[in-house]
């Protein structure tokens, strides 16, 4: 019996083994089959985070430059928005709006937010620097500042030139590098993927914006109306032969040319004759100081755009521009005041 049994727990053991063999055979099997979905699904869990994730297109900004734009759209006047006094000269309004026009410019600052920082320091600076808009603005800018949205209260004084346009004159044409804006004839041109967004954005306002303007509109048309009732002036500073001014003359005091009509001599003598040639020398002093402000922003543009990005070359044509217009001024008030 003792050898029977020994026999037997052999066998069992034997028995047991070979199942636990089928088993993991089995197992092992099933763990082979699957093996590939398995792949299959570790594959897709690893990849699909990635196809998740947005393609990292947008351009890179410091939190310097973030706090920057959020510190611009907390400011509730223009003043604010410049850095400057209500006291600032003409002189610390320029200095301001070169520093920040340079800082904010979208295509330097790609933080959120840049581009109506970059319009809102333009418009301050545009009127600040308008002595009767400025004037206007102290009297009643305060009280038109306390709106719900800061930074965006100022729509009742408007800029006469744009952003863009005030940076072109400023620093001499479009920004340098720029791969984002492109500009032409002083204009901001946008790529072809943000004019959509950009002709959506402006009809959404469009309404808004023309109901702005309707007492604009009436003023310029009741103006329109009154100039053509009363006669147009009997002189032009250039020839004009659509008026009849073909004539050329020169003013008595500065020797500027002017254009009449044939009959001008006829009809203009004596006093009336020196109120017209007085009026003729203010028109053309008038225009020698805007054409000079203009040819000193664009000299001090270059030189400053110059010395900022260390380009001698520009430095050395920006010292050689000449400033006609501002010599002729000169020679002008010379003239009138000895």
């Amino acid at each position: 019996m003792p050898k029977f049994r020994g026999v037997l727990g052999r066998k069992e053991l034997l028995d047991s083994i070979a199942q636990n063999g089928q088993a993991s055979g089995r197992s092992e099997q099933s763990s082979s089959s699957d093996g590939p979905r398995l792949r299959k699904q570790r594959q897709t869990e690893e990849t699909s985070p990635t196809a998740e994730k947005p393609t990292d297109m947008a351009k890179s900004y410091t939190l310097e430059q973030l706090d920057a734009v959020k510190r611009i759209k907390q400011c509730k006047d223009y003043y604010e928005i410049l850095g400057v006094g209500k006291d600032a000269s003409e002189d610390d309004l320029k200095r301001a709006y070169r520093k920040l026009a340079l800082k904010f410019h979208p295509d330097k600052n790609h933080a959120p937010g840049a581009t109506e920082a970059f319009k809102a320091i333009g418009n301050a600076y545009a009127v600040l620097s308008n002595t009767e808009k400025r004037q206007q603005y102290d009297q009643f800018g305060e009280e038109k500042a306390h709106s719900p949205k800061p930074g965006h209260s100022h729509g009742h004084f408007e800029a006469d030139i744009s952003p863009e346009d005030l940076f072109n004159m400023f620093f001499g044409g479009g920004f340098p590098s720029s791969n984002v804006h492109v500009y032409s004839n002083g204009r901001m041109r946008y790529p072809y993927n943000q004019r959509a967004e950009r002709r959506d954005q402006q009809g959404d306002g469009g309404l808004a914006l023309f109901v702005q303007l309707m007492p604009i509109l009436i003023l310029i048309i009741v103006s329109a109306l009154s100039q053509m009732m009363v006669s147009s002036p009997p002189y032009s500073l250039s020839i004009r032969p659509s008026a009849g001014h073909t004539q050329k003359r020169l003013t008595g005091t500065l020797k500027v040319p002017y254009y009449v009509g044939e009959r001008f001599s006829e009809e203009y003598t004596g006093a009336n004759l020196k109120n017209v040639e007085r009026s003729v020398e203010d028109d053309y002093i008038s225009n020698l100081r805007n054409n000079c402000w203009k040819e000193k922003q664009q000299k001090e543009g270059l030189l400053y755009r110059a010395r900022y990005f260390g380009d001698s070359e520009l430095y050395q044509r920006a010292q050689k521009m000449g400033t006609p217009s501002c010599t002729r001024l000169s020679e002008v008030q010379v003239l009138l005041h000895g």
